[in-house]
């Protein structure tokens, strides 16, 4: 007969209950958290917890609720920031020109733009000072898909998704879409959606142009599960709670 491992105890005798963390994190009132525990929605340390007696360390503890990661370190900061066109994806930019520090003066935290946005693309572009879901969001293997809307020169057939799906040989390399919207065209212009997990240099413009459709303009609409909705351009907001453990779970967090 096969017998099943003992669990490993999560238990820490000096630690802090589980359910005053969960609430502190903002998942509810202390109540609410208990209820939480008790009905099996908590893993820590990926050992299921139903005991409302686990006090747990929050500075070493992995906890998920229902399947998401909760980010325990208050000091640890992710934004969403709707950028404008003419603005450099940096923190100090050397030539003088609009930067991104401008938008986060009033931070005391040290943050860093998660991948970039070229000068004149606007939209979504992630800040954080979280080193490792920086790190994975921007690494080539975590494949995290960007969603963009542009605008093009003419009009555009939607038989051009299939060419962008088995992709464009570039200067460096082929490049292919994960997904392609034609969204509205006109006579003169033309509306599209194109999702890729690429992350090049003007991928999108290069790609776009070699097919025979310059971009005049081209806004990022979603980086993994975040997107950006409503955010009017130069205004930032917190990506925290379900969000934010929706974003972890994108990179195995």
């Amino acid at each position: 007969m096969n017998r099943r491992s003992p669990s490993t105890d999560v238990h820490d005798p000096n630690g802090v209950r589980l359910q005053k963390i969960l609430a502190g994190a903002g998942l509810g009132s202390r109540r609410a958290c208990e209820e939480i525990i008790t009905a099996g929605r908590v893993t820590v340390d990926g050992e299921l917890t139903r005991e409302l007696g686990v006090r747990v360390n929050p500075r070493t503890a992995v906890i998920h609720v229902d399947g998401l990661r909760v980010q325990l370190d208050a000091s640890v900061l992710t934004l969403a920031l709707n950028k404008p066109a003419g603005v450099v994806s940096s923190m100090n930019d050397e030539a003088g020109r609009p930067d991104l520090s401008q938008y986060v003066a009033n931070r005391e935290e040290r943050l860093f733009h998660v991948g970039r946005l070229d000068v004149e693309t606007e939209g979504l572009l992630l800040l954080s000072n979280d080193g490792e879901l920086t790190h994975r969001l921007t690494h080539p293997s975590f494949e995290v898909l960007k969603t963009y809307m542009a605008t093009l020169e003419g009009r555009v057939p939607r038989s051009i998704g299939r060419d962008l799906a088995a992709g464009v040989e570039l200067e460096d390399g082929l490049a292919v879409v994960d997904d392609f919207k034609v969204l509205e065209t006109t006579p003169n212009a033309s509306l599209i959606e194109v999702v890729l997990h690429e992350g090049r240099n003007h991928i999108v413009r290069r790609l776009l142009e070699e097919v025979g459709y310059p971009v005049t303009r081209l806004v990022r609409t979603r980086f993994g599960p975040i997107r950006l909705g409503d955010l009017k351009p130069g205004r930032t907001r917190v990506i925290e709670g379900k969000e934010l453990g929706q974003l972890m779970a994108e990179v195995g967090l």
